[in-house]
């Protein structure tokens, strides 16, 4: 009944919109946001059909595979070429522990600048800002001599090391992170945190029983940002990583692609919407706190 009578309410308004002469205006909204949406959707209902469809090659493929079959995801899984399990569990884990570092750090950093005054603390954000200017790409060079160097001491942040990859993505995201954080705490009253001192709470429990839980927006919107960008990158895992039991899920597709681009196109895309699955069950479920996140602020008193 419910549905029924919001169904009403919409061909309702539809109508009255219709009656008001900006059909022609609505008309237009409509034609420009099915365009976006065929953009948007088309390819990767491309990559879907051509991961079932059983023919190898590129000239065959069409949005829907006249006999769909699984048999190149079962050929991508018992491949004995290219560990395509374990890239994907190599870049789950990167991701996850570069997630859960910077989110720690950027939590706890955000926190002292906005609640503590100290030396330098200008600077510093007006340091942040100036960094993010520039585009990683430009110190490429420099990241890798800084990791071959330290890996002469720390072998386990050398190069062709997963530790080598997470110490960047932490400390890459540290910077919009930190500053996104730092404002999302300004929105929260300071009185709160005076009243827990007033009741004896130290520093650090009134960030973690008060203002950690009030700010569950934001660390999920970093939360999932960092862990898409660590786990789709590409550019710095192929500069630092050479073994293949290390490579990750997006640069083993790579190498694949170009070794044997004739003749497995579908088992190369059956492997890029496998690696898209774990994107999608983390996002859809959590939008909702990304947009928050970022657009909106918490409690005001």
């Amino acid at each position: 009944m419910q549905k029924t009578r919001s169904s009403a309410m919409w061909y309702d308004d539809l109508l009255k919109q219709l009656r008001s002469h900006d059909w022609l205006s609505l008309i237009g909204r409509y034609a420009v946001a099915l365009v976006l949406i065929a953009f948007a959707v088309a390819p990767a209902l491309w990559v879907v059909s051509s991961s079932l469809n059983p023919a190898k090659s590129l000239g065959s493929g069409s949005l829907w595979p006249k006999h769909p079959s699984l048999v190149n995801y079962d050929e991508l899984f018992n491949n004995d070429f290219f560990p395509y399990t374990t890239w994907l569990k190599n870049s789950l884990k990167i991701a996850s522990i570069s997630t859960a570092g910077t989110v720690t750090i950027t939590c706890l950093a955000g926190y002292a600048l906005s609640r503590f005054r100290f030396k330098g603390r200008r600077q510093f954000m007006i340091a942040i800002l100036i960094l993010n200017v520039f585009p990683s790409i430009l110190g490429m060079v420099a990241i890798y001599t800084s990791i071959q160097q330290l890996g002469l001491y720390i072998s386990a942040v050398g190069l062709d090391t997963h530790g080598s990859l997470i110490l960047i993505y932490v400390a890459g995201s540290m910077g919009i992170n930190v500053l996104m954080v730092k404002a999302y705490i300004d929105t929260i009253p300071v009185e709160l945190d005076e009243s827990a001192l007033v009741d004896g709470a130290s520093p650090w429990q009134t960030f973690r029983h008060i203002i950690f839980p009030i700010m569950r927006p934001i660390v999920i919107t970093i939360g999932v940002l960092t862990f898409i960008a660590a786990y789709g990158d590409f550019v710095i895992a192929r500069v630092l990583l050479k073994s293949s039991n290390q490579l990750t899920v997006m640069v083993g597709l790579l190498l694949f692609q170009t070794d044997r681009f004739d003749q497995d196109f579908g088992m190369i895309t059956a492997g890029a919407v496998i690696a898209a699955i774990p994107i999608i069950l983390i996002y859809i479920p959590l939008q909702r706190y990304v947009i928050d996140g970022l657009t909106a602020g918490s409690v005001k008193g």
